[in-house]
Order: structure tokens, then sequence, then C-alpha cells
């Protein structure tokens, strides 16, 4: 007995215009810009609705309904077919502003125990990448989106186009899912099979792994007429999965696969109709839920995946898709260093860089040829690298202006709430080449920190100004970074000693706190 498990990923990005200074110029000039109609401005809500409208008809009403109707008879035969989505928090909100059939209809097959819904990041981001605050945050929002709509809370998670490595399984472990699903990467797996359960290296999650082939038999192959197993019928493809060696069969695609990226006319809805049935005159398969089908299998070995070989399911199982060439890592580090700025500014600010967060943004700008370049171009509402790197670029910088002379004309403001990055965070040294197991990401933990550092070292950063150049690169306080600089020449000069350093340094600090 084989236990088959199908999971289908639905997400819609917010698409930006494509002639923001252009629409600038004609509806005013920068200054008129602000977080109150920043959004209006660079996000083409009249494209996204027509898009999102589009395919919640071709697709995901029609293909739920279909799915629906067959799992209804499949039951009435003694028999079960349960499949899995995971809704981007962003799709669900589209869902919800242009069409809630896509949220009545999912509802529906979540009350009959038809779906399992899998959890991901709200936008469909790249948080894991560079914050695990973010990529905590992004989750624990969708959870509550999820549960505040559906009414269930899942045990399942998935991060962003399939994004793993042991970091990643162990912060979802930390957030109290089960299984983790991820690409079934060769590179990783070796001699291994992606058909088994296996486990996290270094928590208690278990792994279930996409059989990339199975899936792309129907996500990329289904109506090329030039492929040797063409056309795929749902009697050939059950019988494929019934002679499949294994204990779990992960077919994990895009929901857009079934009346989108494939036109009804290539009959693919059709193919889904009759799957479940066909599936089910084989007495060897058995079609779980992603949690059902880890926990009825043990796990057979763990997969060890470090940070610098993380895998995905896009292009060549890598990074590549998003972070393959210099424009995409510019951009890709622009935005993660405004995350201090927007989150203490908050509200529309947050939101907003949010939106522009979704890996969509990034995917676009890849510069790739042959069939991995093909699929890039069939995504993207460019077609020109430049132009998707040139929106993109105009509107972060849209957002970086308005965010960050906020916070730098209300500095004291501010202060308290910015929590830099770690790779930012101020690292206490004894001196030259000698660190003390010390850091701050934040004023508060600055100040907690200075009471207890050796006087030896609060005095070589106040010579050598590290904390005036620190506190004024991120923080914005000039006045308190000139002040930090000050006592420095006191120090020169032996105007003040080592000892009442502390004391001054509290004392300057105080005046942000």
């Amino acid at each position: 007995m084989v236990d088959v498990v199908f999971m289908f990923e639905l997400h819609q990005p917010y698409r930006l215009r494509r002639d923001l200074l252009k629409h600038i110029l004609f509806n005013g000039n920068r200054k008129r810009l602000s977080l109150d109609n920043l959004s209006d401005v660079i996000f083409d809500d009249e494209t996204n609705r027509s898009i999102f409208t589009r395919v919640a008809e071709r697709c995901y009403v029609k293909a739920t309904k279909i799915l629906l109707e067959s799992i209804r008879n499949v039951r009435k035969m003694g028999k079960d077919f349960k499949f899995s989505m995971s809704l981007s928090g962003v799709l669900v909100e589209q869902a919800m502003k242009w069409d809630r059939r896509v949220i009545d209809v999912i509802s529906e097959a979540v009350a009959e125990d038809a779906v399992e819904l899998v959890e991901q990041t709200y936008y469909h981001s790249l948080a894991s990448l560079f914050s695990v605050d973010e990529f905590v945050e992004q989750v624990e929002l969708h959870r509550t989106l999820i549960k505040e709509v559906f009414g269930v809370t899942p045990r399942v998670a998935e991060n962003t186009e399939f994004i793993y490595n042991n970091e990643i399984a162990c912060t979802l472990s930390r957030l109290g899912y089960k299984v983790v699903l991820t690409e079934g990467v060769e590179r990783v797996l070796g001699w291994r099979s992606p058909n088994y359960v296996y486990s996290a290296r270094g928590c208690d999650v278990r792994i279930l792994m996409r059989n990339y082939r199975l899936s792309d038999d129907i996500g990329f192959r289904f109506s090329d007429r030039n492929w040797d197993q063409y056309p795929l019928t749902a009697d050939k493809y059950a019988y494929w999965l019934s002679k499949t060696f294994g204990d779990v069969i992960l077919v994990a695609i895009d929901y857009e696969t079934f009346g989108e990226h494939h036109h009804p006319s290539t009959g693919i809805l059709e193919f889904l109709k009759w799957l479940p049935i066909e599936i089910a005159k084989h007495d060897n398969i058995y079609v779980a839920s992603p949690y059902e089908a880890a926990y009825r299998n043990s796990p057979r070995d763990y997969i060890d995946v470090s940070v610098w070989e993380t895998i995905s399911w896009a292009d060549e199982r890598d990074l590549s898709a998003w972070l393959g060439n210099s424009f995409q890592k510019t951009l890709f580090e622009y935005y993660a260093s405004l995350e201090p700025y927007v989150k203490a500014v908050g509200g529309e600010a947050l939101r907003i860089w949010r939106q522009l967060g979704s890996s969509d943004h990034l995917y676009y700008i890849a510069t790739k040829t042959g069939a991995a370049g093909d699929v890039h171009n069939y995504f993207s509402p460019y077609k020109d690298v430049v132009v998707a790197y040139t929106t993109y670029l105009e509107a972060l910088t849209m957002l970086a202006t308005i965010v960050l002379e906020e916070v730098s004309s209300k500095p004291l403001v501010y202060a308290k709430k910015i929590v830099v990055p770690d790779k930012k965070a101020f690292h206490f040294y004894q001196g030259p080449g000698r660190p003390l197991p010390y850091k701050a990401r934040t004023i508060k933990e600055l100040e907690a920190l200075i009471k207890m550092v050796p006087p030896e070292s609060l005095a070589y950063h106040i010579m050598r100004r590290d904390l005036a150049k620190w506190i004024r690169e991120n923080f914005f306080l000039d006045e308190i970074a000139k002040e930090l600089e000050d006592l420095a020449e006191y120090l020169r000069q032996k105007a003040i000693s080592v000892d009442k350093l502390r004391e001054e340094v509290l004392h300057i600090l105080s005046k942000i706190m």
C-alpha cells in the first residue's frame, strides 16, 4: 500500500504598475506621496483584480467544485480521496475582496473533510532567508488568518516555494508544526527516494518530499504534444502511481495548473474530474492528507540541508530563481535593509513592505535561458527583465524615501522601536581581537549591556567612536552620536576617568529612553 498526497499551492501577488514614474507625473510630484496614497500609486489594482477574477473562474472555483463532486462519488464507492491546499495570505485577501466564491468553496471542502490546509508565509515571501523574526511573524499571521477564515489550525507547513534547510525546519518545529513539505532534491537524497517519510536534522518534525517527476507530469507536461507520454489520462496516471515504489508519494503543484496554466480545452479539468475515480480502482493506493501520510508511515532516515545548500522546488532546486543574478541580490539586500524602519513605523508602511516582499517580484528579474527562462517569462507580467528591475526598484525607493524621512525626522520617537538585524548588531570587544559574548540589536539592549560590560571595553569603543557610528547609522541619532564622540575627546584629554565613563554614557542614552 502506498500513500499518495496531493498538495495544491494557491497564490497571487499584488503586481506593480509598470509605469510608476509616469503615473506620478500625471498625478502630482513626489512631495505629494505619502503612506496614505502609496499603495494606490505602486500597485496595479485593476490588473490584480482582472487576473484574480479570471483565475478564480477558470480554476479556483471550478476545479474545487469538480474535485468535491468526484470525492463524493468516490466515497459512495467505499473509498476516499483527500487533498491539501496551501493558500497565501495575500490570495485569501484578494478572494475576500474580489470573489468570495473561492472562500466559500474551499470552506465547503474543509467542512466535508476533503482538504487539509497547509501553513505558509502570509505574503509568500523570502523572509526565511534574511530574518527569522519576520519569518515567524508571517507564519503566525497566516495561522491567525486561516483560523479566522476557515476555522482550522494547520499542523503541516511549507515555506514559500518549498524553500528548505535545517534551520527553517526547526523554526517551524518550534512553532508547533509536525510535518514540513519540501522538494525531493536528488543532490540531498543521494541514493534515497523521495517516496518515504524523513526526519529533519536537529529537531522533531517529519518531512515529506515532493516527487517532482510525477508532479511535473501534470504541472508542466500535461499539454505538451511533443511529450512521449502525451496525452496524459487519469487512468494512465493512476496506473503510474500504483506502480511507484515507496511509502508516500507527494504530488505538489500550483493549483492554477487546472484551467489557467493548462487551458480547459487541453482536457485538464476532465483529467482532474476522473483522477479520484481512477485512483479508487487501485487497491494498493491510499490517498491521504499530508499529516495523515506522515504519521501512517515511520521516518526511514533524516534529511540534512545546511543553510549554504538551501533547496526549493524552482528551477535548479536552489535559490537561483530569486537570487541568481546581481540585480536580484542587490534588490533583495535593499528590501531586507528596510525591515527595522518599516517595523518601527508600522501600519501601512509595514503592510506595503510585506506586499513588496512576495517572492514573485524577484522571480520576474531572473535572467535565465532554456526551459527555466521560459517558465520565468510565462509568469512575468513584464516580459522584459529591465522593466521588471526598474519597476521594483522604483517601488522600493518610494517606500524607503517616505519611511526613512519619517524616521529621521523624529529619531527620538522611533529609536526605541528599531530592532536591527543580527548582522548589524553592536558587538562588544575587550580590545583588538578580543570579542566579548555580548551584542545589542536595540537601544534598550545596548543600555542594559553598558551597565555590565567591563569599563575597559566601554572605553575601547568610545575611543574608536564605534558606539557613535552605530547609533548614527542605524538610528539617525546625530546629536546623541555627537555627544558620544565628545566623550572620546574627554577620555583622550583625561578630562573624564574610565570609571566615570559608564555613568556618562548611560546619561546620554537616557535622553533616548
